[in-house]
């Protein structure tokens, strides 16, 4: 008997474009203290351009068990869950199979992150080809990007603990 699986299981980074991560931190819906959130996303520059940067986000996501849309994962409730979260020296890494990505984060992100032990990941689809890694991004145009609805709904979304190095 002969099987087909519906993974792809060809992973070339090249495929997602350049990848960036953003932090901040500020209020969520029905919580009293901020959140620290984590946004992923392509710069949409791959071979094959914005569209075939989103088709590989999209598949590395599904590959790696993760739905698009509002669902959202906690990666607490699950001992092998594909995506962590290391936070040191003022770095966040985020690491999944075959990828890793770290940005710098603010004061205030660390403290949300301290106080709550854990932070919203957001890894979309949608290119954002204005906001290069490591450049400043205006407040306004985070909060564009960030919230809008096209940006949301093609993300996955985890709550992911924050893990530290032993020493």
């Amino acid at each position: 008997m002969t099987s087909t699986s519906s993974i792809d299981t060809t992973f070339r980074a090249a495929d997602l474009g350049t990848l960036a991560v953003i932090a901040w931190s500020g209020e969520h819906v029905g919580e009293e203290d901020d959140m620290p959130f984590l946004l992923a996303y392509s710069m949409g520059d791959s071979p094959a351009g914005p569209e075939g940067s989103e088709a590989a986000v999209r598949a590395h996501l599904r590959n790696n068990g993760l739905t698009v849309g509002t669902t959202v994962h906690d990666g607490s409730r699950h001992p092998s869950f594909p995506v962590s979260l290391l936070v040191e020296a003022g770095q966040a890494v985020v690491t999944m199979p075959l990828l890793n990505a770290q940005c710098q984060v603010p004061p205030e992100w660390l403290e949300a992150a301290e106080a709550r032990g854990s932070a919203y990941f957001i890894f979309t689809a949608r290119a954002w080809p204005a906001a290069p890694p490591g450049q400043p991004v205006a407040e306004g145009e985070l909060e564009k990007f960030a919230g809008a609805e096209e940006t949301l709904t093609a993300a996955a979304h985890c709550i992911l603990p924050i893990r530290r190095i032993r020493s």
